[in-house]
């Protein structure tokens, strides 16, 4: 497909931005609401772009967007949902962080945290933290994924079995309307499993793109989260199901 100027810079937005609306195309491009619904049906036709009510997203599929895209992704709805969730780490606590920019955001507000010890299999939240001399940075072993920095493996499980946490702060790639934590990697998907059952409490940091997305391994369930930092109302009856779970959901709007 020979992509049309307009239609290039609907992608880069898309790529910046996580979602596009046709409204907002038109009214950014000074074109009609039709040719920006043929722009992102061809786009869709052409498998960059995955059509949705009102405008399009990213495209899911079994492998994740590059990770220096997703760092830019709605970087100031990670920034405040990151600040909402390490308002909640005490000084004093142990704790387990997982791959991800979210995470690595929450990592960058707590310099100024007292007397932690911080278990990470994410080599970028282990240099953000070093900046941190009250805070003592334990690196889970294992297999270094290049991409992202992450450590992944049996080697990575085993370590992170060695511990109890009084708190995992955990990102994912995707959430689906049933509640459940999806990610691309099934390594991956195992050592977050092996988090959530070593943490006495678990938070979850997600911003809104994570509930446009798919993806084919399943983590847990929300019921099994105890707080849901996130930018947005959750969709569906995913907000009564989270009363019934007894999942607190914050938004940092």
């Amino acid at each position: 497909m020979s992509l049309s100027f307009r239609q290039s810079d609907i992608l880069d937005i898309a790529s910046t931005e996580g979602r596009v609306t046709v409204d907002g195309l038109a009214e950014r491009f000074g074109v009609t609401v039709q040719t920006i619904r043929r722009d992102l049906t061809e786009l869709a036709d052409a498998g960059k772009l995955d059509r949705v009510h009102g405008g399009a997203v990213l495209r899911s599929g079994v492998s994740n967007i590059g990770y220096d895209d997703r760092r830019a992704l709605n970087a100031d709805a990670k920034t405040r949902i990151a600040q909402a969730c390490a308002a909640e780490i005490p000084d004093g606590a142990s704790i387990f962080m997982n791959i991800g920019t979210s995470t690595e955001a929450v990592a960058r507000q707590m310099l100024s945290h007292k007397n932690l010890m911080v278990v990470t299999n994410n080599m970028n939240v282990a240099n953000i933290l070093i900046e941190n001399p009250d805070c003592e940075v334990v690196m889970a072993g294992g297999i270094l994924r290049r991409s992202d920095g992450g450590l992944i493996g049996t080697l990575t499980v085993s370590t992170i079995q060695q511990f109890k946490f009084d708190l995992a702060v955990i990102g994912c790639s995707a959430l689906d309307r049933d509640g459940d934590l999806l990610d691309f990697d099934f390594q991956e998907v195992q050592v977050s499993q092996t988090i959530i059952a070593q943490a006495r409490r678990t938070f979850l940091v997600a911003d809104h793109s994570k509930f446009q997305r798919s993806a084919p391994a399943r983590i847990t369930s929300m019921s099994e989260i105890d707080t849901i930092y996130t930018d947005v109302h959750l969709p569906g009856d995913l907000p009564q199901h989270c009363r019934e779970w007894r999942t607190e959901v914050v938004l940092c709007a």
